[in-house]
């Protein structure tokens, strides 16, 4: 992902994500710490931009920051194959364990990442600026 991307990137976070879309600015900063300790990619289907994913990693652990795919491409494996490069990246950086956040209301979310072998290891009570719980889970990478 680079800046170029940013304006139909912000279009499928405040359509994903209405309650708790990230600002221009916080998207800006994280693309600013690539390739330090962020990495960001985007899905492209007939060169428009259908999804997008983004990894902090910082010594031996990597975190999920944000998928997003548009709800008419959803299910179609954009989510899949971007979740893929994610773990890829965070291994090439040394990372031992992925953690993430998924809103508890958002069961598909969570079948997702426990099909990529995400487990849950905890709950953060009003997480989200709506009062949703995140439900946090973690991999193993090792292997």
């Amino acid at each position: 992902m680079t800046e170029a991307d940013l304006p139909m990137v912000m279009a499928i976070e405040r359509t994903t994500f209405p309650l708790d879309a990230w600002s221009e600015g916080m998207m800006r900063g994280e693309l600013a710490d690539q390739p330090r300790s962020r990495h960001y990619v985007v899905a492209l289907v007939d060169g428009v931009i259908v999804g997008y994913a983004g990894l902090a990693a910082a010594a031996d652990q990597a975190d999920v920051q944000t998928i997003a795919v548009l709800e008419a491409h959803q299910g179609s494996g954009i989510g899949g194959a971007m979740l893929t490069e994610l773990l890829a990246e965070a291994r090439r950086r040394g990372a031992r364990e992925m953690f993430l956040e998924v809103r508890s209301d958002n069961p598909r979310a969570r079948g997702v990442y426990e099909h990529f072998g995400f487990t849950e290891i905890g709950l953060r009570r009003r997480y989200y600026d709506d009062g949703t719980d995140a439900i946090m889970m973690r991999r193993n990478l090792d292997g």
